[in-house]
């Protein structure tokens, strides 16, 4: 079992963040597309906003969009097909009270400037309700796409975040390897609590120590629940040795319901097929 948090809250940024994350609290969202599509890599995104809609009527915390630039048929999954950015528009105006959450946007495939433009755009039109996760990426057929190479993925994931931290400051000066303002020139809308919430997934080929200093959250990876256990542990020990203030951790959890609600869980990508007793007794 893990040990409880005694903090009362975590250091609260935006509407979006501190509705779902509140320490010994499980919140539960869900990823977009709605739908089940295990046989095809591509959704047929039918009813998609209705079921967004009905998500939030039901409670859930959160709609998770994914980035996904290219529909490789290797990896099985073209996610939600419109681009988050756009979708997050459309669902800041159509819903009023859930997260809306990426995981994750893939940092170095895009310049920050453009992230932290449309990361702020849409955190505004949803009255800070956005919740950024951000990646290096795990898909090596798209960076040839777009003449990145593979190899430096997390010196720009690296760079690409310092930048988009630079420019949630008035009028910021600074020198990175994907730009250089010079302080002369501001980046608008400016979130609406003046700072996004990033949330770094995995490893982002990054030290674990950087990550613990820099996340505003650690997006993990479905496990054993005993291991998973220990390994938020050891991440909260980390947080803890670089001074800062406990964090919160998430993950996603990919899950098959059958018709058996005593069904025992089977692995699938990412997750279970089983009953949903025995989901119950996961969560």
């Amino acid at each position: 079992m893990l040990e409880q948090v005694y903090d009362s809250e975590f250091r609260p940024i935006n509407r979006g963040y501190n509705s779902v994350f509140t320490p010994n609290r499980l919140s539960i969202g869900l990823v977009a597309p709605l739908e089940t599509y295990a046989m095809v890599p591509v959704p047929t995104m039918a009813r998609h906003l209705e079921r967004v809609q009905l998500a939030e009527a039901l409670g859930f915390a959160a709609i998770w969009l994914r980035d996904v630039p290219f529909n490789v048929p290797s990896f099985g999954d073209a996610g939600q097909l419109y681009d988050p950015f756009v979708y997050l528009g459309m669902l800041a105006g159509m819903t009023e009270r859930i997260a809306l959450g990426v995981a994750s946007i893939v940092l170095p495939l895009r310049h920050p400037a453009h992230v932290a433009k449309a990361a702020a755009s849409a955190d505004a039109l949803s009255d800070g309700r956005l919740i950024l996760g951000v990646a290096s990426g795990d898909r090596p057929d798209e960076y040839p796409a777009l003449n990145i190479p593979f190899a430096e993925r997390g010196e720009r994931f690296r760079a690409s975040y310092q930048y988009i931290r630079n420019l949630q400051q008035d009028a910021p000066a600074f020198d990175n390897i994907f730009g250089s303002p010079y302080g002369g020139m501001d980046m608008l809308p400016k979130p609406v609590s003046g700072k996004l919430p990033l949330l770094i997934t995995g490893g982002s080929q990054q030290d674990p120590d950087w990550i613990a200093r820099n996340g505003d959250g650690w997006m993990m990876y479905p496990r054993d629940a005993a291991l998973q256990a220990q390994i938020i542990r050891e991440w909260r020990a980390r947080v803890e040795a670089v001074g800062r203030p406990v964090q919160p951790v998430m993950q996603p959890l990919y899950v098959d319901l059958v018709e058996n609600s005593e069904a025992r869980p089977q692995p699938i990508h990412l997750g279970f097929r089983l009953g949903v007793n025995q989901l119950r007794s996961y969560l």
